[in-house]
Order: C-alpha cells, then sequence, then structure tokens
C-alpha cells in the first residue's frame, strides 16, 4: 500500500464531461480523497449510494473529492467513459468522475481494487489508505462508511487520523494486457 505521509501523485484526467481535472485545482481545501472505483464491480454497486452520500456530505465541508475509474473499458465496456457518464448520472455523484485511461495514474497511487480509498490533508499528504466501512455484498452488515467518514471527521476537524486502518477489498483493478503492476508481487 502506499505508505501514509506520501505526497499525493499527480494527475490530470478528463472527467465525464471531457474536462480535465488536475490534483492542483485541489490547493487549499482541507483535504482530498481519491477513490477509485469503477461501474460494474459488486462491491461498489454495494456501497454507491454511500459514495453519494459522502459526497454531499463533505464538499459542503470543503473536502475535494474525486472519482477515478482505471479499468480497461476495451475488455470491460460497462466501465468505458460513456458508461461512467451515465452512472455518475444514475448515482447522483457530486465529485469529478474522472478516467484513467492509460492507469498510470492507478499505477502512481499503488490503487489494488475498487473500491479503494486515499485521504490527502491539507498539504496533500496521505493519511488513510482503508476501506469504508465492513459492510461487503451478501455479508448483512448495513452500509455506513464509518472507517472513511472518521478519518474525514477527524482531518475537517483537525484532528489526528487514526492509525490502526483496515485495507479496502473488492474486484481487483482491470488492468491493460501487460501493464499489471509490479508492486503486488513486492
Amino acid at each position: 500500500m502506499l505508505p501514509l505521509g506520501t505526497i499525493a501523485p499527480d494527475f490530470r484526467l478528463p472527467d465525464t464531461h471531457g474536462k480535465l481535472v488536475s490534483l492542483g485545482e485541489f490547493t487549499g481545501q482541507p483535504a482530498l480523497l481519491v477513490m477509485f472505483i469503477c461501474n460494474h464491480c459488486p462491491f461498489v454497486k454495494h456501497i454507491r449510494s454511500e459514495l453519494a452520500n459522502i459526497g454531499r456530505d463533505y464538499s459542503s465541508r470543503g473536502v475535494g473529492i474525486i472519482a477515478i475509474s482505471s479499468n480497461d473499458a476495451t475488455n470491460y465496456p460497462d466501465d468505458s467513459p460513456a458508461k461512467m457518464k451515465e452512472e455518475a448520472r444514475a448515482a447522483a455523484y457530486s465529485f469529478p468522475y474522472l478516467y484513467d485511461e492509460s492507469q498510470v495514474v492507478a499505477h502512481a497511487y499503488r490503487a489494488a481494487c475498487t473500491p479503494d480509498f486515499f485521504l490527502f490533508d491539507r498539504n496533500h499528504r496521505l493519511v488513510y489508505r482503508g476501506q469504508l466501512d465492513d459492510s461487503r455484498p451478501g455479508n448483512g452488515i448495513p452500509v455506513t462508511g464509518k472507517d472513511l467518514r472518521a478519518a474525514l471527521d477527524a482531518l475537517v476537524n483537525g484532528k489526528p487520523v487514526a492509525s490502526a486502518q483496515t485495507p479496502s477489498l473488492g474486484c481487483n483493478i482491470k488492468w491493460k494486457p501487460g501493464n499489471e503492476p509490479d508492486y503486488f508481487a513486492k
């Protein structure tokens, strides 16, 4: 996993309307949440409404929020930019949903699955990389976002983020053939 304290890797990616969004646009905000998601993953579908809630709840508190899909849209057409646009509208995402066609950004963040969450402080230093909560498709635990919300609340309120963090669990990122990261072997 990306070590805590790491500076947010730079990005410049198109959103579902074709507008380029970059890391620099989030300078001066108390926090930046970078989420790696996709359309077809059952783990993401399971938490979809909570992602929209977090977008609404924390954008109003000054938190920068983006979601990135890095999946190979050729082999997974449900994750294409056109389908991402439909999903962002249907899910009522209030944050930019960006497409990482080259998968360079997913590599830079060492993203492993969908969903995967990275929370950065005001100086864009990583303070949280973990799960949304304990809910998974079929386990009967309600989706609350408690782990991620606790980290967001701490950061926005100027308190330290707990160092005990549970890694996210979901579907692996659908890498383009030959583009699989080598950091999983390390």
